[in-house]
């Protein structure tokens, strides 16, 4: 048993699945006699006080606040690293994946905007189609094993990356609300202690998380939402030290988060956000221009976006395709990057919160979750099309090849 476990989680897979699985576990007891445990559960109140520092919020809040700044700390250390040493490393690599994101936020923001342009509560949720689930995306593209290009995954991973760093630029400019400038002011000489320590070439770990947890307080009690606090942690942490020959601080960091992000973190932040109540739930609310204007943003925004933004790139000549890519790949592949879920999940907490709009948010999970499932199985498909199609093409020139001879 313990054997078949640890196969299991060591599946590229494995995070996708085991995503999937809490969140319609959460679906089914929501909808189930255990569905008040399940909300007093995330009720809990959790408190610390630690002098004058007194954060009191309930299971819920230090999820969304406080683990996921973990998850976004992860994000920062991967962006950190693709632009040193990975698919953003120079400008033309970098440009294809840079446009294709672009493209893929722009126009599903459009699709909601046009669905909700007379509705000004709903237009809240202008973000929530822009965003792209990393674990999940991959995982299904690791379904087909060695039959995808290394430079598709490279590609796709790349734009899932800016996908993120998007999102959290979204959630510093839009979800920020009653700024605290004394709050703020902290937050600001702690950025500056963790890039003075980068500089200087400081290389224990232990220093930047002393800080960065000193920046988390701050930013938390800023106004400004918690989680951007990872991500300038994540930039601050040296990939390499010069002159000495330690491991890389980033690197080290990065494999220690990465499987307590994707067997830990994500799936609680996926049970604790997904249990939706469905008894006043009815098929005609999906025809709303809320769930209406996820859904679409997410199945045809992306691809629409994504491959309108690729296509323009290749045919004006400011970037070109990945090598062993062909632009049916990209179209097959930007399906996938409508699976939104914890992304997109994650900012429709921050568009719609309080009490007074349990409604919006509980339609707006129902949208993510059908939008994005649909988004998994039909790029499954396009995929599988597209890479027979192109095993079958190989396989032609090769007979043709050999008649020849």
């Amino acid at each position: 048993m313990i054997k078949k476990l640890g196969d299991f989680f060591k599946l590229d897979t494995a995070p996708g699945i085991l995503l999937i699985a809490t969140a319609f576990a959460a679906l089914i007891i929501a909808n189930s006699p255990l569905a008040p445990y399940y909300l007093a559960l995330l009720d809990t109140p959790i408190h610390i006080k630690i002098g004058s520092l007194d954060i009191e919020k309930n299971l819920l809040l230090w999820i969304n606040d406080g683990l996921m700044a973990i998850f976004f700390l992860l994000i920062g250390l991967e962006v950190k690293r693709e632009l040193i040493q990975g698919a953003l490393r120079t400008r033309s690599r970098a440009m294809f994946p840079v446009i294709a994101a672009i493209g893929g936020m722009v126009v599903p923001v459009l699709i909601f905007v046009l669905l909700n342009i007379n509705e000004p509560k709903s237009l809240d949720g202008w973000a929530i189609p822009a965003a792209t689930d990393i674990a999940f995306t991959l995982g299904v593209l690791a379904l087909f094993g060695k039959q995808t290009p290394v430079s598709l995954k490279v590609f796709l991973l790349a734009l899932a990356v800016i996908d993120d760093l998007g999102a959290v630029i979204i959630i510093a400019l839009f979800f920020s609300s009653d700024l605290s400038v004394i709050a703020l002011s902290i937050a600001v000489l702690a950025s500056a202690a963790l890039f003075y320590m980068n500089a200087k070439g400081v290389a224990r770990l232990t220093g930047y998380l002393l800080v960065g947890a000193i920046l988390w307080v701050a930013v938390l009690k800023s106004g400004v939402h918690a989680t951007v606090a990872g991500v300038i942690l994540g930039f601050a942490v040296p990939l390499r030290i010069k002159h000495h020959r330690v491991r890389s601080p980033l690197r080290y960091l990065e494999n220690g988060i990465h499987p307590w992000s994707s067997f830990a973190i994500l799936p609680l932040f996926a049970f604790a956000n997904s249990g939706v109540p469905l008894g006043d739930f009815s098929a005609d609310m999906l025809l709303e221009p809320l769930p209406l204007g996820i859904t679409l943003g997410l199945l045809l925004g992306k691809p629409l976006g994504i491959s309108a933004a690729c296509y323009l790139a290749i045919k004006t000549g400011v970037a070109s395709l990945p090598k062993g890519v062909h632009f049916m790949h990209v179209v097959a592949a930007s399906i996938l990057c409508g699976i939104g879920f914890t992304m997109s999940i994650f900012i429709t907490t921050l568009a719609f919160p309080g009490a007074d709009n349990h409604a919006l948010v509980d339609l707006s999970r129902i949208a993510i979750f059908i939008g994005s499932i649909l988004a998994a199985v039909i790029g499954y498909l396009a995929l599988k099309y597209t890479f027979e199609q192109s095993s079958r093409s190989s396989s032609e020139k090769e007979g043709t090849a050999d008649e020849s001879t």
